[in-house]
């Protein structure tokens, strides 16, 4: 994990540099299985843990395009996660009693989530 940023409606901060990992494994089908864990600081000091496993997988010309680090539209491959959440911090206490859903694309220089609560 290099580090990053995240925003949304009730939360926003920085994604710790080094404080976590992120494996990906190719699959024989082409396919690629992700599992992670990061540590989200909020803007106001929280610490959030934050782990997901996930699942990206495209034609294999697309596959070839995304490993060269072709900008490629989401819509031409799928990339999803199930993102859980564990924190200390009262103000953000709800993220421990949610299930929510990652949908990811890849740019230049990284990957882009949004994160939703399933309700």
């Amino acid at each position: 994990m290099s580090g990053g940023d995240f925003a949304g409606a009730r939360l926003r901060g920085t994604v710790m540099p080094h404080a976590g990992s992120d494996w990906l494994l190719a699959r024989a089908d082409g396919s690629f299985q992700q599992d992670a864990r990061i540590t989200l600081q909020t803007d106001d000091g929280a610490v959030i843990a934050m782990s997901y496993r996930g699942v990206r997988h495209s034609s294999p010309e697309v596959a070839a395009r995304l490993a060269r680090g072709e900008q490629v539209e989401p819509t031409e491959y799928y990339l999803r996660t199930a993102p859980f959440f564990e924190t200390s911090s009262p103000a953000y206490a709800w993220l421990n009693t949610i299930v929510a859903i990652g949908v990811g694309r890849r740019v230049p220089d990284g990957v882009v989530y949004d994160v939703f609560e399933v309700l």
